[in-house]
């Protein structure tokens, strides 16, 4: 079979375990895989490419709702694109106000470890 990834070969790929694979395909964030006359799942390359951006989704901590409306959406075609955009739109809005609050949280830490090194150097001479 030509083309086509194990699951094995996928969970390799993608850093995924194979159980998290088809946990994936239950919850409906994978549609379901082709299958070879013995019954194992065989993935092609769009597969993979769904599959590294499910990762992305899940880097920034979108949650798995979230990620199953979109994949919903997804599977119902190019109809859904205003929908799909829209939900992609709120997530960043969260995602780049999750990443201002951990730079200012950030900065918070860095002026604390200053007055630390600070106090260290006090203490020293």
């Amino acid at each position: 079979m030509d083309g086509f990834l194990s699951i094995a070969e996928v969970a390799r790929q993608t850093g995924l375990s194979a159980h998290t694979l088809r946990y994936y395909e239950r919850a409906g964030l994978i549609a379901s895989v082709r299958r070879a006359p013995g019954g194992q799942r065989r993935y092609v390359a769009a597969d993979l490419d769904w599959i590294r951006f499910l990762l992305r989704l899940r880097d920034t901590r979108m949650p798995i709702r979230q990620m199953q409306v979109f994949a919903r959406l997804r599977s119902q075609g190019d109809s859904t694109v205003t929908e799909r955009r829209a939900l992609l739109e709120q997530h960043l809005v969260e995602v780049l106000a999750s990443i201002h609050a951990m730079q200012r949280a950030a900065q918070a830490l860095q002026t604390k470890v200053d007055h630390y090194r600070g106090m260290e150097r006090k203490v020293r001479t």
